[in-house]
């Protein structure tokens, strides 16, 4: 029986992580194979295709005839490095084991494929704060979340919260780097002067976990970890988009 469609949710305007991916493909060679995933109604299917890139639309909803049906929760229905590129924005953090998701997005792309990967960044300033009053991050309301049966093709909404030092971690247990970090509009800028006092706070912090408090032997990944998390993107912004590269 083929999923409902009304439990299904996708937004209708071209947002700005779908500005950054366009941008980041449009400044690629035309004719990469591209697997776009979750592809929702399909902005982004079109605005690729145009470029000249050749797109597989995967999802779980019927938005059009030509979407193959693709259940994020299982194994990819695709042969092993068969993509030059891997398109997911806002999907993974829908999902209950996003580290198995990973593993198969990491296994569909070729060696110097790339993945362009957006979530709720969790690790800007407003987030934390939400988190430090409310124990849930911001975009993460469990009250918002549907009752779901286990193992149902449905929406769960935003379950799965994922920085990005955990992003990182599991695409690189899949030999997948972090190539570039970007992010989208910044949120609450009306407490931009709050945020400005706490970045001392926050720069000593982070500085003193991963340098003084990280392993000696990594300190050229530590380095550039502390790069990303400082960086406006990740202190500011609403979604974090990474662009990713298998080797």
């Amino acid at each position: 029986m083929p999923p409902d469609t009304k439990r299904f949710s996708h937004v209708d305007n071209f947002t700005g992580y779908m500005k950054i991916a366009a941008d980041w493909f449009g400044a690629q060679r035309a004719g990469l194979r591209v697997l776009d995933l979750p592809a929702g109604n399909g902005l982004l299917t079109d605005a690729l295709r145009a470029m000249g890139h050749e797109v597989t639309s995967g999802d779980i909803n019927r938005e059009r005839p030509d979407y193959r049906y693709v259940d994020m929760s299982a194994p990819l229905p695709f042969d092993t490095e068969s993509f030059d590129a891997v398109l997911c924005l806002e999907g993974v953090e829908h999902l209950v084991d996003p580290v198995a998701f990973i593993a198969e997005l990491s296994r569909v792309i070729r060696p110097g494929g790339h993945i362009v990967l957006s979530t709720p960044n969790v690790m800007n300033f407003y987030s934390r704060l939400h988190f430090l009053f409310t124990g849930a991050y911001y975009q993460f309301n469990p009250a918002a979340v549907p009752t779901v049966v286990p193992g149902e093709a449905a929406d769960r909404g935003h379950i799965f919260p994922l920085s990005y030092f955990q992003l990182r971690y599991l695409f690189g247990q899949h030999g997948v780097r972090v190539k570039q970090v970007f992010g989208d509009k910044y949120k609450r800028k009306y407490l931009f002067l709050l945020y400005i006092l706490l970045l001392p706070l926050v720069w000593l912090a982070t500085r003193a976990m991963l340098l003084r408090q990280g392993d000696r032997r990594e300190q050229a990944r530590n380095r550039e970890m502390l790069d990303h998390a400082l960086s406006p993107p990740l202190l500011f912004s609403r979604s974090l988009v990474l662009i990713l590269e298998k080797r």
